[in-house]
């Protein structure tokens, strides 16, 4: 079973197809059926082919399987060919796992959606795509899952096109991703140019041996990460990813938690011979992954939109992914990956039950008392809120306390800092997105409080199992205070990730950086509770306050208005510009000019072409009478 792990992309693939082509004539119990089944096979071949891994020598690994040569082109050639090793074994685990529990929540989410069975061909492609970005075993298809899950991105957060905020969101997914691309696409062809293959083996066997330059592994690096700032929603591109809230819940989900934000972070893993060489490249991404932890978690301490709020919370954790990468510790970077995988997906999964309760309403200023209504939704939400908030004992404490120490290991003071800020202000805004909804005051409409109910158990159960692991996940990883081989992840992790990147402190520092870490968590859980619990009043008199700070926070920094001003208002009426003053006046001008001539033409030779004998015997005789008076004089 371990040899057929190619088949895990495939299956989902497949059924993808069968759904677009085939699905308008299939009964919509087959649909749900086939398409989650198909997941949930390639998560059964990924579990066995983990565990035959685990018996496999490191020399042996990458395990490879080539179907064909899908490129030959003089002496480049790169093949349709998959990788398995520690690091695709974790993310196949993590998409196929998480993102069949995402169908199954879907069958309830979407049963009365009219596209229906268009949504789930969406979303087995989907899968299919990241399935293959982080399979393949050469950058070129890489890169074809890459474009693969930007391409499902734009079909699924437009799903509903009818919308124009939702066909825009699509749209500005699609553009803003297709900037950060052309970079990366840049960095590919650089490493073929210089290395003459695709092949991951192949660039790390050249970096080692020296055939790359440092200044063009460094160009290469940044190149590649412009990509990965697209992807991965991280300054300066990030923008696409809050109005990405437009599609359906279990979209926002697995785009989140465990497809297209996630690509990013792994990219920079599998090259981590390239960053670990280019210090300076390495140092970019540490603090632009810094700057982006800080910089989303402000912006989401304002948001009344439910789904907002933990879409900002993504933008941020995943700049605490780039923080491990960029420091050295490319293994907590992936671990807090994983564990986010779990609690993320519960949070988008949990607030999806709370919008179905509330007949679609994103508003927390318009719930409030929702726990005593949702008793499955409530506790589980509040697991996910728990393990995002870095709470001891939950997933999300061990994976992110594991970046913050390494920043420190290695000497990161700035960037451990901002993530330490960052993890205060987690803690702040998803206690306040707790007790904004399910505790206080009730302020549901009356409407909406007609309707209320909790999920069907085809949605809640779900939920249960990812509130499961998003309290158990994090024991994989405990930190080195618990023994030198506690960290299981980091170990399954090292044929890959080298594990001589990974720093250690004395114990006693060890322990005061976990004791900080749990302090700041407990310190902005408490704030929010003294905030929106205790003294309801005191955030409107902050606002009264500080109406500057509070308006700035509230309208994102003014960075969408900033790129319209800068990027996209000039470029619309220079597309105008042009339409009205060339492409009319003179490409259709010159094309019309074109016919309108021809026919013209037409007409006054149409003159002659009357039909008549005599008419064309009085022509020849007035010709023959030309001729001869020509010849004549």
């Amino acid at each position: 079973m371990t040899e057929s792990f190619w088949l895990i992309p495939f299956i989902p693939g497949a059924s993808a197809f069968v759904l677009a082509v085939f699905g308008r004539w299939l009964p919509k119990k087959w649909v749900s059926f086939q398409a989650c089944v198909s997941v949930f096979a390639s998560f059964v071949i990924s579990v066995v082919a983990w565990l035959g891994l685990l018996k496999v020598d490191h020399e042996s690994l990458p395990l490879v399987k080539t179907l064909f040569t899908w490129i030959a082109s003089g002496s480049f050639s790169a093949n349709l060919s998959l990788q398995l090793d520690p690091l695709s074994s974790v993310m196949a685990l993590v998409v196929t796992g998480v993102g069949f529990l995402i169908h199954v929540y879907s069958v309830g989410y979407m049963g009365h959606d009219k596209g229906y069975t268009r949504y789930f061909a969406y979303l087995n492609l989907f899968t299919f795509a990241m399935l293959i970005l982080v399979m393949a075993s050469n950058i070129v298809l890489m890169f074809v899952g890459w474009e693969g899950v930007g391409l499902c991105s734009y079909l699924l957060i437009g799903f509903w096109f009818e919308k124009h905020s939702a066909a825009s969101a699509g749209k500005k997914a699609f553009i803003v991703n297709r900037i950060g691309d052309a970079a990366f696409i840049l960095g590919i062809f650089f490493l073929i140019v210089h290395v003459g293959t695709g092949e991951f083996r192949a660039i790390n066997e050249a970096v080692h041996s020296g055939h790359l330059g440092a200044g063009l592994v460094t160009l290469i690096a940044i190149l590649l990460f412009i990509g990965a700032t697209g992807k991965s929603a991280q300054i300066p591109l990030y923008v696409w990813l809050p109005d990405a809230m437009e599609g359906p819940t279990p979209v926002s989900a697995l785009i989140h938690a465990a497809t297209m934000v996630t690509a990013g972070v792994y990219m920079v893993s599998r090259m981590n011979v390239l960053y670990t060489l280019s210090g300076e490249a390495a140092q970019i991404v540490a603090v632009v992954g810094a700057l982006t932890a800080i910089y989303a978690a402000t912006m989401a301490l304002t948001q009344n939109d439910i789904k907002r709020v933990l879409a900002y919370s993504t933008i941020s954790q995943i700049g605490y992914m780039f923080i491990g990468c960029g420091v050295g510790a490319y293994a907590a970077g992936m671990f807090h990956l994983y564990t986010h995988a779990f609690f993320k997906s519960l949070l988008f999964l949990a607030a999806g039950s709370v919008m179905h309760a509330l007949s679609g309403e994103l508003d927390m200023r318009k719930m409030g008392g929702l726990r005593k209504y949702l008793p499955l939704t409530y506790p589980t939400f509040l697991i996910g809120a728990i393990a995002i908030a870095g709470v001891p004992f939950l997933s999300g404490f061990f994976s992110k306390d594991a970046i913050l120490t390494q920043a420190f290991a290695h000497g990161q003071y700035f960037v451990w800092a901002l993530g330490i800020m960052g993890a205060v202000l987690t803690a702040f805004y998803m206690f306040r997105l707790i007790f904004l909804t399910f505790h206080g005051e009730e302020r549901i409409e009356a409407e909406a409080k007609r309707h209320l109910h909790e999920s069907p158990r085809v949605m809640t159960v779900p939920l249960v199992i990812l509130a499961f692991f998003s309290v158990v996940a994090g024991y994989v990883g405990l930190p080195v205070v618990f023994g030198e081989k506690a960290n299981l992840f980091n170990r399954f992790l090292e044929p890959v990730l080298e594990p001589a990147h990974e720093a250690h402190l004395g114990l006693g520092t060890e322990w005061t950086l976990i004791l900080v870490s749990v302090a700041v968590a407990i310190c902005g859980i408490y704030v929010a509770y003294v905030f929106y619990l205790k003294s309801p009043q005191m955030p409107h008199t902050l606002v009264r306050r500080f109406p500057g700070v509070y308006k700035l926070l509230y309208n994102k920094y003014y960075v969408d208005e900033a790129y319209d001003a800068i990027f996209v208002n000039p470029t619309v009426k220079g597309s105008e510009a042009v339409y009205t003053h060339f492409d009319l006046k003179v490409i259709d001008g010159t094309i019309d000019g074109t016919a309108e001539a021809t026919g013209l033409a037409g007409r006054v030779l149409s003159l002659f072409q009357s039909g008549l004998v005599k008419d064309y015997a009085l022509a020849m005789l007035l010709g023959v009478v030309i001729f001869l008076g020509y010849l004549l004089f």
